[in-house]
């Protein structure tokens, strides 16, 4: 369609926001929709009709009109960097008015993006500051569960001590009246016969401690022996041998009547329990 107003007869098109390009609020979606506007309004082609295919015969006698010469498009001078110029229509204000919006819109975009980096770093710098919390969390967990199990082993040494305590405690009551019958004859008195075992387990552990005492300083006096010359070293070898291994059977007894011992007073706290919370 010649002569239009925004596109030359080379087909070079020419609009405001083409001539108003702006990176980066201008972008090629709104450039489709500025050109689908203008040229909605006036389109730069047309169609033909078509001929008749039955025409009237050509009447002769009429003389044929020539066409209309071509009018070269105005307003569209060749430009040395392939753009057109402005229309001469565009109101300058309105250009002003647009320059100023897209402006302002590419300064708010910069603000936006240095706000966004500087977002960014301060939230890398709060990830790393949860990391070094989080590590510090676990530590403080590991060293409270170490607490813990500390507290729950002194609770249960505890317990022991309680029970050696009150053993104790029957002990002396059971045995205070002996020291007064003695009266002025302590001095004849057997040192063997002071102190009796009160069962058979307390006999059995008294017997194993005196023999295992007892093989040690046996073991002790060898050994100065050996070192003196006074024993040949393949006796001092034999006998050693022997005496370890009795030792070693009366330890392992002495361990077992432990056990056995410790069973006992505990059941024997147990029992009296009751009678301790419940007496009238």
């Amino acid at each position: 369609k010649r002569p239009h107003p925004h596109v030359s007869p080379s087909g070079l098109v020419s609009i405001p926001y083409l001539q108003n390009w702006i990176y980066p609020s201008s972008n090629l979606v709104d450039l489709v929709v500025n050109l689908g506007s203008a040229f909605s309004h006036d389109p730069p082609l047309y169609s033909q009709r078509r001929s008749n295919p039955n025409p009237n015969p050509p009447n002769y006698g009429q003389q044929q009109q020539p066409p209309p010469p071509r009018v070269a498009a105005a307003g569209y001078p060749p430009s040395p960097y392939g753009r057109a110029q402005p229309s001469q229509t565009e109101d300058a204000a309105e250009v002003y008015r647009r320059n100023a919006v897209n402006k302002l819109v590419e300064m708010v975009h910069g603000d936006i993006i240095k706000m966004r980096k500087e977002r960014e770093a301060e939230m890398e710098g709060l990830f790393s500051a949860q990391g070094v919390l989080r590590k510090r969390e676990e530590e403080v967990n590991k060293g409270l569960k170490e607490m813990q199990d500390e507290k729950e082993a002194l609770e249960q040494q505890l317990q022991v001590v309680l029970m050696s305590t009150d053993v104790l405690a029957g002990w002396v009551r059971e045995n205070e009246g002996k020291i007064k019958n003695l009266g002025n004859n302590n001095d004849n008195v057997d040192v063997d016969e002071v102190f009796h075992c009160a069962d058979v387990l307390s006999k059995q552990m008294l017997d194993c401690t005196a023999a295992d005492l007892a093989i040690e300083d046996v073991v002790y006096s060898l050994d100065k022996a050996l070192q003196e010359g006074a024993v040949p070293f393949d006796q001092y070898l034999r006998n050693v041998r022997l005496l370890s291994r009795e030792q070693f059977f009366h330890k392992a007894t002495a361990a077992k009547v432990r056990a056995a011992q410790l069973q006992a007073q505990v059941a024997s706290m147990a029992g009296r329990a009751p009678h301790s919370h419940y007496a009238p």
